[in-house]
């Protein structure tokens, strides 16, 4: 079969992916084999390039989110599992993957891809919907969150982190850069749209919520963004991140009662913890039903060929893309 792969251990980067014939995979205990229609691009799938893991072995075909059709059974899922089924899932970063035509895919991280949702839109809906499910309905406890600020509305976790709080009835304040103002606001359609390359974004902040801080803050950027954040959370406010923790002494967390919540969500693959596993399948079913009932906006920008999909991950390297990108194996 044709995969898009990482050749051997000392190739590193974009520019070493390499379109390649492989053995076609098979469906072991407790997978499926998928005949894959779309795949999801993220910005973990370029990084992996760059430092690959301890755990691949080589040629080692690339790629994490895929949605396509089930056409064969490994043993122990075959009561809950069918061939024919359409399905979508988030891979194990450890594993051979889907930027191929065929990929062996663990049973437990599968959801039934609805019959009015597109392969396209469901392969979009994995990696950054299901890290922004978790932002907002997994970590923080909602009870008295008021105002949430969530960081990169345009992106495919801001967006869908911003768009599921709203659903909770919380008043959203989401940033952006200026030439994405109009897609957030016709897409996203958050309370507030704050563009951080011209605003003040702390002044914003103190403003809109009458000096008190956000009660929850989803930080989808950096270290040094998530150091800011502190100081913009409410008492009692939560942060949640998805890049990197930012330092904080027991003194400041307890003084102001405050709550930090990291999000790893490929990590449920290696836990060990079934429950987390089992997890990934039923974020994914909510999610793609959320689309099917017109409740949520995948945010798909664009769908490529399977020809470009190198250039796809080379243009969210370069901070290209606004919402999601996606790759349809059949064109």
């Amino acid at each position: 079969m044709k995969a898009y792969v990482i050749p051997d251990a000392q190739s590193r980067g974009i520019d070493a992916i390499r379109l390649a014939d492989v053995p076609e995979p098979v469906a072991g205990p407790g997978h499926v084999l998928v005949k894959v229609h779309a795949a999801g691009l993220n910005p973990v799938d370029y990084k992996l390039t760059e430092g690959g893991n301890a755990s691949w072995t080589y040629p080692h075909v690339l790629g994490l989110d895929v949605a396509g059709e089930i056409v064969a059974i490994g043993e122990g899922v075959e009561d809950t599992w069918k061939v024919g089924m359409r399905v979508a899932g988030h891979g194990d970063l450890r594993c051979d993957g889907c930027f191929a035509e065929y990929v062996s895919a663990p049973a437990y991280e599968l959801a039934l891809i609805p019959d009015d949702v597109p392969y396209t839109t469901a392969a979009g809906l994995l990696c950054g919907a299901l890290t922004a499910y978790q932002t907002i309905n997994r970590k923080p406890n909602l009870n008295l969150v008021r105002t949430a600020l969530v960081h990169g509305g345009s992106g495919a976790v801001g967006g869908i982190a911003a768009q599921l709080a709203k659903m909770h009835g919380v008043t959203v304040l989401t940033t952006c850069s200026t030439r994405n103002v109009d897609f957030v606001r016709e897409h996203v359609r958050p309370d507030v749209v704050i563009d951080y390359r011209t605003e003040d974004v702390d002044a914003r902040i103190r403003e809109l919520t009458g000096g008190l801080g956000a009660d929850l803050i989803v930080d989808t950027v950096s270290a040094a963004e998530a150091q800011r954040d502190l100081e913009r959370l409410a008492y009692n406010g939560q942060l949640v991140t998805i890049v990197d923790v930012p330092q904080i002494s027991a003194g400041q967390m307890f003084g102001r009662g405050l709550s930090i919540d990291v999000v790893n969500l490929g990590g449920a693959h290696a836990s060990g913890n079934p429950i987390e596993q089992h997890d990934l399948g039923t974020m994914a079913s909510d999610v793609l039903s959320m689309v099917s009932q017109g409740e949520l906006d995948p945010l798909v920008t664009g769908v490529l060929p399977f020809a470009d999909l190198v250039e796809g991950l080379r243009s969210l390297a370069e901070h290209r893309v606004t919402g999601k990108l996606v790759v349809d194996i059949n064109r």
